[in-house]
């Protein structure tokens, strides 16, 4: 009996294509990445506006609820603002990021 092919995890493919991979970018790929940033970005006014609606009709329902007055309502409004801000600033990472690619793309 003959035992197969040891892996000891030395040469992998990626190490070998490491020294002989292009660094060229596809001009379609970063095209549709651009479309994709554009996109995402768009999204901030929905996706804070959203979030704020939710916490308001969340405090809202629960204030009916329990009969707790406007309290529920207030703090649930703060909570979805303080969402939206998040998401917000989440956003623009992304989009710093992206520029940062493709400032990357055009000096390389």
């Amino acid at each position: 009996m003959t035992a197969g092919p040891t892996r000891s995890g030395e040469m992998s493919q990626a190490s070998i294509m490491s020294d002989t991979h292009p660094k060229h970018v596809d001009p379609a790929n970063q095209a549709g990445r651009r479309v994709y940033d554009t996109l995402s970005a768009s999204s901030i006014g929905l996706e804070f506006g959203i979030s704020v609606i939710i916490g308001l009709l969340a405090g809202w329902w629960l204030d009916g609820h329990f009969g707790t007055g406007p309290w529920l309502t207030i703090l649930f409004l703060c909570c979805g603002f303080a969402a939206g801000v998040r998401g917000v600033l989440r956003a623009v990472q992304r989009a710093d990021r992206a520029a940062e690619r493709e400032k990357e793309s055009h000096r390389g």
